[in-house]
């Protein structure tokens, strides 16, 4: 009987020890070879964009004058241009509080180096004065994600919010200063499946050609992973239009979930473009974390982590492989305080420039941070 009982109390808690073995054997990074480890912020130099009380524009939404940035800068897009790097960062004003409250407006920045910026002095995409008023007006154009087409036309992915609907919108430009909104990715066909057209974080998938890095075709057609609760594959024939892919129950198709126990087990959203390699096609992702047994315990509740992913070049909607600890997160001082004291490194920017590749994030919804990835130092570690 005792022998019974016992059998019995083992199988009753059985959930709760492989529970906590699944968090005790998570797999290091550095036996993951396929990943982009070894991320270094330049010593000093952060944060690299910070908010500017001077900034003046006239605000076609208001009708006047707004000190547009003199709240928060965060949350940046980079590309390459001119031989430089230009960062198109999301800027908050002052004229409410609380997170999302806000309006939001796209600045624009240019370096010769990748650290130090010069900057616009105008936001370059904003709410008001076009036909998306009513998708923008009045929390704004938030969180870009940019790439480059073949022929030098920049593509980019942004969330429109009216504060009632986040909506994932997109625009296009030769010159990054100039910009022709295109609204909404999604019709409002896709309104059922998209939880009543809610969408967010739009990574279109890109390729290294000849040095540069261009948006790329895969099986005849753009791709785009795309989300925040959870990561689905968009389709596309001209980078306007977009489809999401449905499973068998006419659902989103979910490629990649949160994982209870991990740094991403409250969210998982697409970060920078996502990049074709030889190894597959990799994702880096911002996490989630929740509190107590339910998320990881190093990291603290509802901090926002880097986390990188590899879905397979022959089936993109494939997760291969993902990160068990995130590559990058809060460490310094002004990543963990702001608007967001629990701490967040949101990465949105990563561009090849100078045979490295450079790394811009969101520091703590406050400040733009940046960190450097040398590819050779890896090979000869």
């Amino acid at each position: 009987m005792r022998v019974l009982f016992s059998i019995f109390f083992y199988l009753l808690l059985s959930p709760y020890v492989f529970h906590v073995q699944a968090q005790v054997q998570k797999v290091p990074n550095t036996e993951k070879k396929w990943a982009w480890l070894g991320f270094e912020r330049p010593a000093g130099a952060n944060p690299i964009v910070r908010p500017d009380t001077t900034s003046r524009f006239f605000c076609p939404m208001w009708g006047r004058v707004a000190q547009w940035e003199n709240s928060e800068t965060f949350n940046p897009a980079a590309t390459i241009i001119n031989g430089g790097i230009a960062l198109l960062y999301r800027a908050e004003d002052n004229i409410a509080q609380g997170i999302g409250s806000r309006t939001s407006r796209i600045g624009y920045a240019f370096s010769e180096d990748g650290i130090h910026f010069q900057h616009h002095g105008a936001p370059v995409l904003f709410p008001g004065g076009d036909e998306w008023t009513d998708f923008d007006a009045p929390g704004g154009c938030e969180d870009p994600r940019v790439c480059m087409t073949e022929d030098g036309l920049y593509v980019m992915t942004y969330t429109s919010w009216n504060h009632k609907l986040a909506r994932l919108s997109v625009a296009t430009s030769r010159d990054l200063v100039h910009w022709t909104k295109h609204g909404p990715i999604f019709s409002d066909d896709h309104k059922n499946q998209l939880s009543k057209g809610y969408s967010k974080s739009g990574s279109i998938v890109t390729e290294m050609k000849d040095g540069r890095q261009v948006i790329a075709r895969i099986k005849g057609k753009y791709m785009m992973y795309w989300g925040e609760n959870f990561v689905n594959i968009a389709t596309s024939e001209d980078l306007i239009h977009w489809t999401p892919m449905l499973d068998q129950d006419g659902k989103l198709l979910h490629v990649m979930d949160t994982r209870r126990g991990y740094f991403d087990s409250q969210l998982v959203e697409c970060g920078p473009p996502a990049i074709k390699t030889k190894k597959g096609i990799m994702l880096f992702y911002n996490g989630k974390n929740r509190g107590g047994d339910a998320g990881d315990q190093r990291y603290a509740s509802g901090a926002y982590c880097a986390g990188q992913a590899l879905f397979s070049r022959k089936d993109p909607t494939r997760l291969v492989d993902r990160l068990d600890e995130p590559f990058f997160y809060p460490e310094d001082d002004f990543e963990k305080s702001g608007q967001y004291p629990s701490g967040t490194v949101f990465i949105e920017g990563l561009v090849p420039y100078k045979n490295k590749w450079y790394l811009y994030y969101g520091c703590a919804d406050s400040f733009v941070g940046m960190a450097i990835y040398d590819p050779a130092k890896v090979k000869n570690r």
